[in-house]
């Protein structure tokens, strides 16, 4: 189910076309325009029964609201913002606002249906006593100025609070809410101060947080360094520099008849991102499906200054832009919603940490979480039998339109109703034993390490390999050796991901038919005597070595059920180059020398059941999650071929390799 109040990324990148061409002299031609019903083009009959929905639901929202759409909202530099505003019809009153900012089509218009769009939000918002305002970010849509990534420049966000906080109808309250791109900025935004910011619920924000220890990922852009794959995909259908716009002088009625006709989303072909990813060199993927110029490989006039893919991680132009980073304070009171199998769930719970550890005390005590176990924005579409990839992780649904208007009425209404005291701090599901629990803290009370040493023979290739997971460290070293050639990378199967089309399912999936590759070292544990949770941090450390000038290192942590089913619960990797730190110099290595290598962290909440075996998999590629390294000690985004690197993996007394987990004992 869709989460009210809640725009999200979708599952699919959206396939979104460029048009190079002005809409000069549209105001004119308005008039001119047919009734959607009568348009000459061919599409598909209307579906009846959908539409007399939504016009039963717009019907039924213009009778309790004033709505005021295609407002051009005027930022500190002149540009303007498309905005919607619903509020109450009674004016003797004064309303507190929720506000949804999104790079996403709001158009009140479903133009291709010829009806209303679902306005089921808008209208439990009014109904509710608020009023509900959505305006798209800059270069979006009918929203004036140049697009880059968070809807920079920050003032943005911050512009249309104090817009909003002005209007004569409001009490000068407004609270963010949203999924994705919708609540990425929220974080940045709230650090500026703005009085008017009274609280904000961001939900699978990943992609907003910048650094936050013992995360370096830029927004989601980078994972211990390597590229996340998942905005080439995404941005070749966000990065839209060239776009029709309607001229400025045009009247707000205008602009609302003409959105009947235009909603001004674009329409790129169709790409099979599972064989466009693979594309070399990375910097051109977009190009070379046909895709527009824009922020991801080219230099534009935005505030970071585009050409996303040159950057290091550590490169000045991350901090100009919308992400939040651990030197922004945050004092305003947050509702932190995400869940395993996104993208970013540790940098999220970093970030949510570090407010806890350094707003005002006052406001420290108003940060509450809940961790849902499902895919990106995936809150509401928990079943009583909720499936993630192939695994059944059990009823997981919880009342989250409850959950967000107590919040919403307490803050923003001044509300006793005791909101705070009836949640606890950190609401999680743990997985295997499918249930909700409740903690004040992250990782929960009393959770303490628990770790496992990598050994074996020298032969842990492969899902038939003596690799094992023990307790102690082993005295002599085997390495475990294999060759990783970028040309034939491990496939991403499953995994914590999103907005990678076709190229990656999201979720918990068997990965036997992984595990039969010789590239893939697989370590277990012998099948557990007592079941053990697994709720907190899961950090691994290896000693490895290469021939090559530079390599990564994948791990992946599994569940493995005593019928051999092998679920992922969460994957990470490290670009061994940036091993000794982000903001240092480049660390290359040397043949025959063995380092000492700390991957960015993984993070869960799993009950191991009674016989279920603990497995480690490492690897040095997981693609298209991961871009690859090239091991040539180059850009590597501007080389279109690589060598194959022979990397070893040691374990001993003088090099224990371990993962060391969090665990929780009830």
């Amino acid at each position: 189910m869709k989460n009210p109040i809640v725009n999200h990324k979708p599952e699919r990148p959206l396939r979104f076309g460029v048009l190079a061409l002005s809409l000069a002299g549209v105001a004119a031609l308005v008039a001119l325009i047919p009734p959607p019903t009568v348009s000459a083009q061919k599409r598909e009959p209307p579906d009846p029964e959908t539409i007399a929905a939504r016009n039963k639901t717009e019907a039924e929202l213009a009778s309790v609201a004033i709505i005021d759409r295609k407002l051009m909202v005027p930022m500190s530099d002149g540009k303007r913002m498309a905005t919607d505003v619903y509020r109450p019809k009674d004016t003797s009153k004064k309303y507190p606002a929720i506000f949804v900012r999104t790079p996403y089509n709001f158009n009140y218009w479903d133009v291709k249906l010829g009806a209303p769009r679902d306005m089921a939000n808008e209208l439990d918002a009014v109904k509710r006593g608020y009023a509900y305002v959505v305006m798209n970010e800059r270069g979006h849509f009918f929203s004036e100025g140049q697009y880059d990534i968070l809807g920079a420049p920050l003032s943005d966000g911050s512009d249309a609070i104090s817009w909003i906080a002005k209007q004569p109808w409001s009490n000068g309250k407004v609270g963010t809410i949203g999924c994705s791109s919708t609540a990425e900025w929220q974080m940045a935004v709230a650090a500026l101060g703005n009085p008017a910011f009274t609280t904000m619920i961001p939900q699978g924000f990943g992609a907003g947080v910048g650094r936050v220890a013992p995360y370096f990922e830029q927004g989601n852009w980078y994972r211990g360094g390597a590229v996340q794959m998942l905005f080439i995909a995404w941005l070749y259908g966000e990065q839209n520099q060239l776009r029709p716009m309607f001229p400025p002088n045009m009247s707000q009625q205008d602009l609302v008849t003409a959105s009947k006709a235009f909603d001004l989303a674009p329409q790129l072909p169709y790409v099979d991102w599972s064989v466009a990813l693979r594309h070399l060199p990375e910097m051109d993927i977009i190009k070379a499906v046909g895709g527009p110029n824009g922020i991801f490989a080219d230099r534009m006039e935005v505030s970071t200054g585009g050409a996303m893919i040159k950057r290091t991680p550590n490169d000045p132009a991350w901090y100009r832009g919308g992400l939040w980073h651990d030197d922004k304070p945050i004092n305003i009171p947050g509702f932190w919603f995400m869940s395993w199998y996104d993208v970013s769930v540790g940098p999220n719970l970093a970030a949510y940490n570090h407010v806890r550890k350094t707003a005002r005390p006052e406001i420290a005590d108003q940060q509450y979480a809940i961790i849902a176990p499902t895919l990106h924005c995936g809150y509401k579409r928990a079943t009583e039998n909720t499936v993630v990839g192939e695994r059944s992780v059990g009823d997981a649904r919880l009342d989250y339109t409850n959950l967000t208007y107590g919040w919403f009425d307490h803050f923003l209404k001044g509300e006793d109703n005791g909101v705070l005291t009836k949640m606890p701090k950190v609401r999680y599901y743990t997985m295997g034993s499918n249930k909700w629990q409740s903690s004040e803290t992250w990782p929960p009370a009393g959770a303490q390490p628990l770790k496992f040493f990598l050994t074996s023979g020298g032969k842990a290739n492969s899902l038939t390999g003596d690799g094992a997971l023990v307790p102690a460290v082993p005295v002599q070293d085997a390495p475990d050796r294999f060759a990783y050639d970028p040309a034939n990378p491990v496939p991403s199967y499953g995994g914590n991901v999103c907005c990678t089309g076709n190229a990656v399912s999201g979720g918990a999936f068997d990965q036997r038919r992984m595990e039969a590759r010789n590239d893939i070292l697989v370590y277990s544990t012998e099948p557990l005597k007592e079941g053990l949770e697994v709720s907190g941090p899961i950090e691994v450390t290896l000693y490895v070595d290469s021939d090559a000038k530079d390599t990564d290192f994948t791990a992946k942590l599994i569940d493995v059920y005593p019928d051999g089913t092998a679920y992922n619960l969460d994957e990470t990797i490290q670009r061994m180059r940036y091993r000794d730190g982000y903001d240092r110099p480049l660390a290359w290595m040397q043949s025959g020398k063995v380092y000492k290598v700390t991957l960015s962290p993984m993070t869960t909440s799993n009950y191991f059941d009674r016989g279920h075996r603990i497995r480690l998999e490492i690897s040095s590629s997981n693609f298209p999650r991961f871009d690859r390294n090239l091991n040539t000690g180059g850009n590597n985004y501007d080389e279109a071929s690589g060598v194959v690197a022979r990397n070893g993996v040691h374990h001993s007394s003088q090099y224990p390799s371990q993962v060391s987990l969090t665990v929780v004992r009830h």
